[in-house]
């Protein structure tokens, strides 16, 4: 019977992959405390509470469906149906910073869905943070980061290498973003760099800084 079962598994996978190329998100395999789900072409073999670098996150999972949770929102789908969902940006969009009296951009915007005030910085090679704010954010950067050092006006000091699920500055957002968490009280604001900053169009005029998604 668990042959049978296997079997016929491996048979729906082949089919439901080509039945439903070109789908965001499809379920394709249910097991015990697992699924196997499609997301934009990339097939993830995911456990409860693993999230994917898609950003989609498996809840809950029994013999008849997964239970999925996608920027907020949990919905349950049974085997081979299709959530459609797009991960890419369908039309470009564009937000404006504005630089303060000292000449820094600086604008509110969020990480992991909580409110950031951030430095718009050209010159940082990722997102960071100290670890203060880091963990005012929920960051597991001590379990989940890697060991690192970074440089800053005191020297050479540690940090955490470690992957942040959503960064959002206005109506531009981005998941599995690369951030540096920073032990001590560097940098002041949260450093908006290059990790974020890097797959946008960066236009300065004046006093103006102009994010546009490519």
């Amino acid at each position: 019977m668990k042959h049978l079962l296997l079997v016929m598994i491996v048979f729906f996978l082949i089919n439901v992959e080509s039945v439903y190329a070109g789908q965001d998100i499809v379920v394709q395999g249910l097991f015990t405390g697992k699924a196997v789900v499609l997301i934009d072409g990339q097939r993830r073999v995911m456990a409860i509470g693993d999230t994917s670098p898609e950003g989609v996150k498996l809840i809950a999972v029994d013999s008849d469906q997964a239970t999925l949770e996608v920027d907020g929102k949990r919905q349950s789908y049974a085997l081979g149906s299709s959530v459609s969902l797009s991960f890419s940006k369908a039309a470009s969009v564009e937000e404006k910073v504005f630089a303060d009296d000292r000449g820094m951009f600086m604008s509110v915007g969020s990480i992991n869905g909580q409110s950031v005030r951030f430095l718009v910085d050209t010159g940082a090679t990722t997102v960071a943070m100290n670890t203060t704010q880091a963990k005012s954010l929920g960051v597991r950067y001590a379990i989940e980061g890697e060991a690192a050092t970074a440089s800053t006006a005191s020297g050479f000091v540690k940090a955490y290498r470690v992957r942040l699920k959503s960064v959002s500055l206005g109506k531009i957002r981005r998941r599995n973003i690369e951030a540096m968490v920073i032990d001590g009280e560097h940098p002041g604001p949260v450093l908006l760099g290059m990790s974020f900053l890097g797959d946008l169009k960066v236009e300065k005029a004046g006093n103006t800084l102009t994010l546009k998604s490519r």
